[in-house]
């Protein structure tokens, strides 16, 4: 039997921990995975409605890994109304978190970032986007792999395209990086994920802490964008 997704990250996550660091904590990981698996189960197919885009605002369409940890990144910064969680750039139409977790749909786990244009630009959004991942990695963001955790931009005109090349090619020129994996792409339909993955660090602090500090996410980008 395929295991969930949050199942996969607990066992991705133990795997580096110590024997002693396991034992101590595996009453909090049985609750946190029974838990999270019952929740799931209950709210999965759920769907969640679109936000409305406000009159002036834009919108940019950005893959960085687990969607729970970018949309809670991207709203912290200021000049973002709001960051609803999703899949795109792959082939099933309208496709379930369980088919894009297993990675047959093509589909990245991503986010569409609602922004007001006179508080932030998208150049700002993408130099923003930048030190929140991982670049130097191809089909992985931190402890999650796959082509469905693949980092990318995805434009949806010819002023963001231009955009997001000008930003890569600053980094590559840089010299900051030898290698950039991050996919940049024409933005097709961005399906909405389902309303239990919506604000998913609000509504499962403790859940969203745990796997997110057990993943190295924060770890990792200190140490990719420490001193650039």
């Amino acid at each position: 039997m395929k295991k969930t997704k949050f199942q996969w990250r607990l066992t991705s996550a133990l795997s580096t921990l110590s024997v002693a660091a396991v034992a101590k904590t595996s009453v909090l990981v049985n609750i946190l995975a029974v838990g999270a698996v019952l929740a799931t189960a209950a709210h999965a197919e759920t769907p969640a409605t679109p936000a409305v885009v406000p009159t002036g605002s834009a919108t940019a369409i950005l893959a960085g890994g687990c969607f729970w940890c970018v949309e809670s990144d991207f709203e912290k910064l200021p000049g973002v109304i709001e960051v609803e969680s999703g899949y795109t750039a792959g082939r099933t139409p309208n496709p379930s978190y369980e088919q894009v977790s297993a990675g047959g749909t093509g589909h990245v786990e991503a986010v569409r970032v609602i922004y007001d244009p006179k508080k932030v630009s998208y150049p700002q959004l993408l130099d923003y986007f930048w030190r929140h991942i991982d670049p130097t990695v191809k089909d992985r963001q931190f402890c999650d792999h796959g082509t469905q955790y693949r980092s990318g931009i995805y434009w949806q005109n010819e002023a963001e395209r231009k955009a997001a090349e000008a930003s890569r090619d600053a980094l590559l020129k840089s010299g900051k990086f030898k290698t950039i994996h991050t996919e940049l792409a024409p933005a097709t339909a961005f399906w909405l994920a389902e309303t239990y993955h919506q604000d998913y660090y609000k509504k499962n602090p403790i859940r969203y802490s745990y796997y997110r500090k057990s993943c190295g996410r924060d770890a990792r980008v200190e140490e990719v964008w420490s001193g650039k």
